[in-house]
């Protein structure tokens, strides 16, 4: 199998209301990259968040007595800490001038994924509010604009527990089954897997990261060449449940 990876240069900031899927297939028709079945498209978190309005201006946000106090502690701007906390469901860990969250989505990242680079001084970006829904939304226009049927990956960084260093993973997606399961088969040594089950999505998002870099301004990658099974189960069956999680 060869896995290649294509970054859509040439696309403008992202501004609210834009339309994401005809940037994307106008970029790669400018790159003559004509996009086939099966490819899967890739779209930065901050560029959906642009386009779907996710967008604050921190003038505008006052904040709350939770929200100044745990700021003091962190050394942060309180004006950031309460949207962090009303992006969250609960607060999860505090320390190193990190707030570790679990959103409504139910990820646990660092502060509500609320971030503000990349987007314009005075402003943050806030999550999409259902990234595997924004994921079929482009999707759907693609299909539409190209004839293909592609997949598409919401991706967004992510730290790691126990390891250092960020990568990309998928918040959200459309069209392919976000695991792949090994269960049942056997290895080369004739050990039969019973769990194994890679996150196909999170390893499509960290390959197209390699490609579109963190200040490059590229917005989007198609990815061609993974065997995918089509789906439409999205990201949000990644979630481990509550009662299997052991690290919560």
């Amino acid at each position: 199998m060869k896995v290649e990876v294509y970054p859509l240069r040439g696309i403008p900031e992202i501004e609210p209301g834009m339309d994401l899927a005809r940037l994307v297939v106008q970029s790669s028709r400018r790159s003559r990259l004509t996009l086939r079945n099966g490819d899967v498209i890739v779209v930065k978190q901050k560029a959906v968040s642009k386009a779907e309005g996710r967008l604050v201006e921190l003038r505008k946000v006052t904040p709350g007595k939770k929200a100044s106090a745990l700021a003091k502690e962190l050394r942060k701007d309180p004006r950031l800490v309460e949207l962090i906390l009303r992006e969250s469901v609960r607060v999860v860990r505090v320390g190193h001038g990190v707030i570790i969250t679990e959103t409504r989505h139910g990820f646990v990242c660092a502060n509500s994924g609320v971030d503000q680079s990349n987007v314009k001084p005075g402003f943050v970006a806030l999550l999409p509010l259902d990234p595997d829904r924004s994921a079929s939304a482009i999707r759907a226009e693609v299909r539409r604009l190209a004839s293909k049927e592609v997949a598409v990956v919401v991706s967004d960084t992510f730290g790691r527990p126990w390891r250092n260093g960020q990568t990309d993973v998928a918040i959200g997606s459309s069209g392919m089954a976000p695991l792949h399961s090994y269960a049942g088969k056997k290895d080369p040594h004739g050990y039969r897997l019973r769990v194994t089950e890679p996150a196909v999505v999170d390893e499509i998002a960290s390959a197209a990261e390699l490609a579109t870099g963190k200040l490059l301004g590229i917005p989007a990658a198609v990815v061609r060449g993974v065997e995918y099974e089509p789906a439409e189960v999205g990201v949000r069956s990644l979630v481990m449940q509550r009662e299997r999680d052991l690290f919560r």
